[in-house]
């Protein structure tokens, strides 16, 4: 009895124990478990390296500025001296036939016009009239002023780190006018039309568009070579960035080129070798028109050669003290105009593609696109800056280009590469005011093509540390036929280094924080010559055309003032 008790007692012990060593046993197994999971957390985490933690928590970095602009801008001296030039040969034959009515009718239409424009009666009378020459209503001069022009302009930059050797950069911009989304101007220059390659330099709307766009390939298999594509950073390079008081905007020459490409980079830090720090040397290309995709019209396609452009740029030095660049690239086959949108003066009628005496009242927009080839052209230039041990910089820059252009022109009237090529208009009946009415003739009287011309120009300023922030001064200069890629510069009144003339600019900076400033200047152009930043139409003396020794198809401004302010927040 107390045999089998026992055996009793000891099998009831033993399986109260069995459930005390059975959860001992699942801890030791989840001890076990928990011992791999961090082993293999710690394996991940020893794979994750910086690279891809960046990539998982923030694939691109954002960065960006906000300025808003205030500008007074006084133009003085403004001539308008349009005109046209006219068949006088045919106009005389119609005139004694009788076509106008009779001459010595007082109230006929001939008699008329003839009161209307007395030199022209003068020289009729005198049978002088040239046998092709130029027609127009005479010399009209004023001047202009806008009291506030204000403006906003927004860059988004952003950055993404690729791999150990590429990383992507990019810019969205946003630069309009307070009250005005419509992205058309009224076309009055060739850098008043959106653009390809000033849509981030002119005031286009309330449009975010791609200022710039690319990848860069660094040190290619382990060596100084590297590879950059997309559209590229070719706005603000130096040294007009310290007037925008900002780092290095762009890599091309600012005083040459200013200007959104697409194309190509590849350059060599050619440093490494020589031990000259800062040391580069780049070949870039890039295309400036499509001659064929988009082109074309409802009754022919444009016969075009695309624009390319190619040429090397070598930082000599880049030390932070000094800096000394040397830029040289050709354009070849420039068109005689870009693919963009604009207002026109002046209508065309009846579809020959020349514009005609009659205005545009109803703001009709035009799709402009190339329509020739006028031509080659070459750019050169070198530049040193300067920064002293007290931070003060100063800086000068000398350009050159060349024009080499061929027999072709602009068919509405606008011109060769730096020429003229005017179309000939015959007088088909007169208004009852007395005005003539023009149609084509299809003729052109052409001045200056396939010509080769030099242009040159000057650029100099410092900048110095003052009380609260910095005081800057610029100077440049530029002559007949100076032709630079300058036209995404965002001055309001035109960019003040493709001007024909000479442009002084003083400005001084307070730094209110490291991520904000004010800037307070002045620029003040004085033009020599017309048709500043555009290589289409031949560049005529001012004093000229307010003399009415010339004649001219846009205003023609002689001196102007901007005047501005402007808050700037980085962010």
């Amino acid at each position: 009895m107390y045999r089998l008790f026992g055996c009793v007692l000891v099998a009831l012990l033993a399986f109260s124990a069995m459930p005390a060593m059975a959860v001992e046993a699942d801890l030791d197994r989840l001890r076990k478990q928990i011992d791999e999971l961090n082993e293999e957390i710690d394996y991940l985490h020893s794979r994750i390296d910086k690279n891809e933690r960046h990539s998982v928590l923030d694939r691109i970095n954002w960065y960006g500025d906000l300025r808003v602009k205030g500008d007074h801008l006084r133009y003085g001296d403004i001539t308008l001296n349009q005109g046209f030039m006219v068949d006088f040969d045919q106009f005389g034959i119609d005139a004694m036939n009788g076509d106008f009515g009779d001459l010595t009718d007082p109230n006929s239409a001939i008699s008329t016009m003839m009161a209307q424009y007395p030199e022209l009666a003068q020289a009729f009378a005198a049978g002088q009239l040239p046998s092709k020459g130029m027609f127009g209503p005479g010399v009209q001069k004023f001047d202009d002023e806008n009291d506030i022009l204000y403006t906003t302009r927004l860059r988004l930059g952003m950055k993404a780190e690729v791999y150990d050797n590429v990383n992507f950069s990019g810019r969205l911009s946003m630069y309009k006018n307070w009250g005005d989304s419509t992205g058309v101007q009224v076309f009055d220059s060739f850098g008043s039309f959106t653009m390809d390659g000033t849509s981030s330099g002119n005031t286009t709307g309330d449009f975010l568009r791609v200022d710039r766009a690319y990848f860069d390939w660094k040190d290619i298999g382990g060596s100084p070579f590297y590879l950059s594509i997309g559209r590229r950073p070719s706005t603000y390079g130096p040294p007009t960035h310290l007037r925008e008081n900002e780092m290095r905007g762009g890599t091309p020459s600012g005083h040459l080129v200013n200007f959104n490409f697409d194309g190509i980079t590849v350059g060599y830090k050619l440093g490494k070798h020589t031990g000259i720090e800062g040391q580069v040397v780049r070949f870039c290309y890039g295309q400036g028109f499509e001659s064929q995709h988009g082109n074309g019209s409802l009754f022919a396609e444009a016969e075009l050669e695309d624009t390319h452009l190619g040429g090397f740029n070598i930082d000599a030095i880049n030390d932070g003290v000094h800096f000394l660049q040397l830029t040289l690239f050709g354009a070849l086959d420039v068109t005689d105009s870009f693919k963009g949108l604009a207002v026109l003066p002046f209508q065309d009628r009846n579809g020959d593609g020349i514009m005609e005496a009659y205005p545009n009242s109803m703001g009709y927009i035009t799709r402009l696109q190339g329509s020739e080839n006028i031509g080659n052209m070459l750019l050169g230039g070198i530049g040193y800056m300067h920064t002293t041990e007290n931070d003060s910089t100063w800086f000068v820059s000398g350009g050159w280009t060349r024009t080499l252009g061929n027999d072709s022109f602009n068919p509405s009237g606008l011109g060769g590469l730096l020429a003229d090529a005017t179309p000939v208009f015959e007088v088909t009946s007169i208004d009852e005011n007395g005005n003539p009415v023009l149609e084509s003739t299809g003729e052109f009287v052409t001045d200056g093509l396939d010509e080769d011309h030099d242009g040159y120009s000057i650029y100099v300023g410092f900048q110095t540390p003052a009380p609260m922030g910095k005081l800057g001064v610029e100077y440049n200069w530029g002559s007949k036929y100076w032709t630079p890629f300058t036209q995404a510069q965002d001055d309001i009144v035109g960019s003040k280094l493709a001007t024909r003339g000479h442009v002084g600019e003083a400005y001084y900076i307070f730094d209110v924080n490291p991520n904000m400033f004010i800037k307070v200047g002045a620029l003040y152009y004085d033009y020599e010559y017309t048709g500043s930043g555009s290589p289409v139409g031949k560049p005529k003396k001012v004093e000229d055309v307010q003399d009415g020794k010339e004649f001219s198809m846009f205003p023609v401004i002689d001196t102007a003032w901007d005047i501005n302010a402007s808050l700037t927040v980085k962010f």
